[in-house]
């Protein structure tokens, strides 16, 4: 993906928010479940299809204390968001 895509979070795909702020992401229709860290769980959960990724690296390097440079944020979630997309648990919005 690149900074500006506009990714969605697949509507099939169950976010369940665990203890510390920890999340699995399960997508019943491929059977998979994906565990994510507080910071995956600030990205998914701003994954519009309307914020743009670089936007979206924007936001959660302002919410997260202690958080490294926004274009650290912003690799840091181009992969995590290609991991997402190859797993089909985000879909650009068109295709959603």
């Amino acid at each position: 993906m690149k900074p500006a895509d506009r990714p969605i979070a697949s509507p099939d795909v169950v976010l369940r928010e665990e203890f510390d702020d920890w999340a699995v992401l399960f997508h019943p229709l491929t059977g998979e479940a994906i565990g994510t860290s507080p910071a995956g769980v600030a990205i998914w959960k701003l994954l519009d299809g309307v914020r743009t990724l670089e936007e979206v690296a924007k936001a959660v390097q302002a919410q997260c204390e202690d958080a490294p440079e926004v274009d650290t944020v912003l690799g840091d979630t181009l992969t995590f968001t290609d991991d997402l997309a190859r797993r089909l648990f985000v879909v650009m919005k068109d295709e959603g």
